[in-house]
């Protein structure tokens, strides 16, 4: 007979510091595991990872950027997968491959050990509702002492319906479903799938026990927000995701000053449906919020679906997301997200318009309230780099990275440093976890497609396309006058052979935007694709380049691959050299 061993961990061999440390952490508190630096030395090593596999109650799969190119690995979680044992933990900043991706994943980016991270206490959670088995009683089967309590339910948090009559008020439904996701995702006995996997389910009406089946989990929880004015309804039901029966529903109709309570009553309310047991500090981190101020609340939701939905590069956007947060910090001083918002709006405008904003003061601001804050720390990165202070700027991105590994404006910041300095390999790996974390995302989609051209990879640029096109519809879906999609999915149409239509998109996208500059340079970009009208990119790059505020969006034209087949034009070259003069910059004869 095996050796058999409750936990087998698969990884790929530079995370082998980590692997080790995560098998003795395990050890110490009494579960039985195997890793591969126990082989013996008598044995084909493929027959006793087989039978490791099928022996273990839970499979610890640790991605990082090598085991996500590990055939080893990816076969090994393949395994605990369909047997259902797999538990998956992040190394970096990287999302595991498709589809793992789809699956809740413990965060150990940047970890140190700690056991009373939110990360290890998720995977030894997991870990422990694994071995002891998922009853009733499972939680005593293995003692975690008080770093964790063994995972005893999932669940998916779908997007909530906005009844309103009003798309506008969309903004509201999706911040509430938003809160109440990571207000669940504080308990340790539950998992709870990440928001940008629920929000791909978002305009359709899936059968809860298919969206169930699908991710994995327990239970889903769905509701609808009805506002207005003053008033707000909210119905919520928690439905058993085996037999799709309701375990727990209710109607909350109240002021609008009540969002906070009626947001704490329902994850109060799936706690007790699900019989767990909030630890003290899990009580206390459900309860915190950054404003207790409901009006400051649904401002900066108003502020934030702006950013994530408006027309990305418009100056008109990046104003009024600037004084939404305004009005949000006169009702709340104190609103630490807010004062990061508005410095990120204030950063666009200022790097892409030459506005006479600066940025950091409400970064800082943003940051003595909240330390802990990724997103604030972008905008310092984006300063010091401008600065050309590149080792203060990589210490900055390094925080914003451990304080917000799966932050969307953390992943396309480094995505943004990374292809600024041609390492196009890691700028594809952030701008493709920012498309993950943001269905509305298509720009990070067009960036990987210039990526993989640049490495030579025909295949997934193809594949990149196909997305970035698929996103740009449905935002032109959601508003036919968004520029900047209709530059992104001109690309994509050209580079996938539709080159008529192709052009068609960009001389939609210039009639309707034609001040944006983020919608000017795509679509010059778009007419480099397969020689389209090369002539008429350089017309495109010739007010871009006499518009441009930013000295990095020079540097980015140099570097980036879409720019190649009119590089060397006489006309280009007539054209960089006197925008780098007025904004400042060396040029070749200097």
């Amino acid at each position: 007979m095996p050796d058999t061993r409750d936990v087998f961990i698969s990884y790929a061999r530079p995370s082998e510091d980590e692997a080790h440390r995560i098998a003795e952490l395990l050890r110490q508190d009494g579960f039985s595991v195997w890793r591969d630096d126990e082989l013996p030395a008598h044995r084909a090593y493929s027959d006793v990872i087989e039978e490791r596999l099928k022996s273990a109650k839970a499979v610890v799969v640790l991605w990082a950027a090598d085991s996500a190119k590990s055939h080893w690995v990816r076969a090994e979680a393949d395994s605990a997968r369909e047997a259902g044992t797999l538990v998956q933990a992040t190394l970096d900043s990287a999302l595991p491959p498709m589809p793992f991706n789809q699956i809740q994943c413990a965060d150990l980016n940047g970890w140190n050990g700690d056991t009373s991270s939110a990360g290890w206490r998720k995977l030894h959670g997991s870990v422990a509702a694994l071995v002891g088995g998922q009853g009733e009683d499972s939680t005593s089967a293995v003692s975690a002492g008080p770093r964790a309590q063994a995972v005893r339910a999932s669940v998916c948090v779908l997007p909530f319906v906005n009844m309103s009559g009003d798309a506008e008020q969309e903004y509201f439904s999706d911040g509430t479903s938003e809160d109440t996701t990571t207000a669940l995702s504080k308990i340790s006995a539950l998992e709870v799938v990440a928001r940008n996997t629920a929000f791909s389910f978002k305009g359709q009406s899936p059968d809860v026990k298919e969206v169930a089946k699908q991710l994995g989990v327990s239970h889903v929880l769905e509701g609808s927000v009805r506002k207005a004015g003053s008033r707000v309804r909210i119905n919520a039901q928690l439905i058993d995701g085996s037999t799709g029966k309701h375990l727990w529903a209710d109607r909350f109709d109240r002021d609008l000053t009540d969002i906070f309570e009626i947001q704490d009553e329902i994850s109060k309310a799936i706690v007790d449906s699900l019989k767990l047991r909030l630890l003290p500090k899990e009580k206390s981190a459900i309860e915190s919020r950054s404003t207790q101020n409901p009006q400051a609340y649904n401002l900066y939701l108003m502020a934030r679906q702006q950013w994530i939905w408006g027309t990305w590069g418009n100056e008109r956007r990046d104003e009024a997301i600037m004084r939404i947060c305004k009005q949000a910090i006169a009702l709340d001083p104190e609103y630490a997200e807010a004062w990061a918002l508005m410095a990120l709006a204030q950063a666009e405008l200022l790097y892409w318009h030459g506005k006479d904003q600066d940025p950091l003061p409400a970064a800082e601001r943003a940051l003595d309230i909240n330390p802990q804050l990724a997103e604030p720390h972008c905008v310092k990165v984006r300063y010091l780099e401008q600065q050309g202070r590149s080792e203060e700027a990589d210490k900055e991105l390094a925080q914003a990275l451990r304080l917000g590994p799966d932050s969307w404006e953390v992943n396309r910041e480094a995505a943004r440093i990374m292809f600024r300095r041609n390492r196009m390999a890691d700028a594809s790996r952030y701008f493709e976890k920012a498309s993950q974390l943001l269905e509305t995302d298509f720009h990070s989609c067009l960036m990987m497609q210039t990526c993989f051209l640049e490495v030579g990879d025909d295949a997934s640029m193809m594949a990149a396309a196909r997305r970035t096109l698929e996103r740009s519809e449905a935002a032109l879906a959601k508003d036919p006058t968004n520029g900047a999609a209709l530059s992104a999915g001109a690309s994509s149409l050209i580079i996938l052979g539709d080159v008529d239509r192709g052009k068609d998109w960009v001389d939609r996208a210039l009639l309707l935007d034609p001040d944006n500059l983020m919608v000017r340079y795509n679509a010059a970009c778009s007419l480099t694709f397969k020689n389209a009208d090369l002539s008429g990119a350089l017309d495109l790059l010739e007010q871009y380049f006499e518009r441009l505020g930013s000295p990095g969006n020079i540097h980015h034209a140099e570097i980036d691959p879409d720019m190649d087949p009119v590089r060397d034009a006489p006309r280009s070259i007539a054209l960089l050299a006197p925008a780098k003069q007025r904004l400042g910059m060396a040029t070749a004869a200097e």
